[in-house]
């Protein structure tokens, strides 16, 4: 492969898979989930001594679980980041405000194609709260020495600028910043550490997804699912080639839960897929080359 460049198409088609929860094991399960709960915004759906899930009222979009002893540990495959999407940019701004009221430390950053807040969780565990702007972006350029994006208008972005929070927090109809995430809240994109971007990006195309970014040079891919935001997979190699999977006792991804379109498309990748599986009541447990752990189901 050479590095591609990807653009947005004009009108989404339906995706082949979303995401379930994402599975974290943490060192302090109460710490943690207030930090969901009352940082995030998140609902407690349920908890128990050996898993607290939290998300929507419908639907869980985080499970945490005891058993970490250490906090995140760098140099390692596993888990770069989870993103949150939220549906619309107010519900966006909401936790963006609420965030700021806190005072949590935060990066907020215009990437053009999505609008994103970068913090930690209280274990070190990289969270990205995502609100989705493929309208915004016409084309990603990864064929030059220094990346850029093309917004609509023409004009050009490194795709890492400073996010206008004001103009963000404008789009508020109130200041409440009591209100749990909305209905349509979703886990939206997972971006992974790997130990062999090839093997991955390989191993993640067997499933459906489309190429939407290869970029060996800057040592990063990134897959689209085939709809209008070409972001829900993403490797890279920068904790190292040949980086081991996170050890027990680190805080870190248990696994992340990947829900195909129809029963059809799991059944052919559960046939084709060159790795062990392991069914469990929840659905199959896989792990790519780098012993990132999925849990496969479909809808």
């Amino acid at each position: 492969m050479t590095d591609t460049t990807t653009s947005t198409p004009d009108t989404p088609a339906r995706e082949i898979a979303d995401f379930g929860s994402v599975h974290l094991e943490v060192t302090d399960l109460p710490r943690s989930s207030a930090f969901w709960t009352d940082v995030i915004g998140l609902v407690l759906r349920s908890e128990t001594a050996e898993e607290i899930q939290l998300g929507t009222q419908a639907e869980t979009l985080v499970t945490l679980h005891p058993g970490a002893r250490t906090g995140f540990l760098q140099g390692h495959s596993g888990l770069y980041h989870l993103a949150v999407h939220p549906p619309t940019e107010a519900d966006f701004a909401r936790i963006l405000l609420r965030l700021i009221r806190i005072g949590w430390q935060i990066s907020p950053t215009d990437h053009i194609m999505s609008k994103a807040i970068y913090l930690l969780d209280p274990d070190g565990i990289t969270v990205e709260i995502t609100l989705e702007t493929p309208e915004r972006l016409l084309e990603a350029n990864f064929d030059s020495d220094a990346p850029y994006v093309v917004r609509r208008d023409g004009s050009r972005s490194n795709g890492r600028e400073p996010l206008d929070v004001r103009a963000v927090l404008e789009t508020l109809p109130d200041d409440d910043t009591s209100l749990p995430v909305p209905e349509g809240t979703k886990i939206g994109h997972v971006h992974l550490y790997v130990g062999d971007l090839q093997a991955a990006y390989d191993f993640y195309r067997a499933f459906g997804f489309n190429q939407a970014v290869w970029a060996p040079r800057f040592h990063m891919g990134d897959l689209g699912a085939g709809g209008g935001f070409n972001h829900r997979i993403a490797v890279n190699t920068w904790q190292g080639i040949g980086a081991p999977q996170s050890p027990a006792g680190t805080a870190r991804m248990r696994a992340f839960t990947l829900r195909l379109d129809t029963p059809a498309r799991l059944d052919h990748v559960l046939g084709t897929v060159d790795a062990p599986i392991q069914e469990t009541d929840g659905g199959f447990l896989v792990r790519d080359h780098s012993r990132n752990t999925l849990l496969l189901s479909a809808h």
